[in-house]
C-alpha cells in the first residue's frame, strides 16, 4: 500500500510542479523546485492518504521531522491563490486514483 503511495503521487507532482521524476525521488535535496515537489508530495501522503509523519518520512527515506517540516512548509505556502488551486486540484486527484485502485482490488 506504502509503495502505491509513491506511484500514484509522485508522477502526478512531478508533472504539476515539472520537475524530473528521478529528480524527485533522488535521495539528494536537489535544486529548490524539486524540494519543494517533494515537500508536496509528502504533504499529499500524509493529508491525503493517511500516513503518519513516521511513515511518509520512511516512505520518502527521509526522518519523521522532515517529513512533519514538510506539511507545514506546504500549509504556510497555501496562502497563494495559485498555488493553493494546484495543491487543491493534486488532492483530489490523488483520492481519486487510490479510490480506484483500491475498488480494483477489491
Amino acid at each position: 500500500t506504502r509503495l502505491a503511495v509513491r506511484q500514484v503521487i509522485d508522477p502526478a507532482v512531478a508533472a504539476v510542479f515539472e520537475v524530473d521524476l528521478h529528480d524527485l525521488r533522488a535521495a539528494t535535496r536537489g535544486s529548490t523546485r524539486t524540494a519543494f515537489a517533494r515537500q508536496v508530495a509528502m504533504y499529499l501522503a500524509h493529508v491525503v492518504c493517511g500516513l503518519s509523519l513516521t511513515e511518509v518520512g520512511t516512505l520518502f527515506a527521509r526522518d519523521r521531522t522532515t517529513a512533519a517540516h514538510a506539511c507545514r512548509v506546504v500549509e504556510d505556502r497555501r496562502d497563494d491563490p495559485e498555488l493553493d488551486g494546484r495543491l487543491e486540484h493534486l488532492e483530489r486527484a490523488v483520492a481519486s486514483l487510490f479510490d480506484a485502485l483500491f475498488a480494483r482490488r477489491g
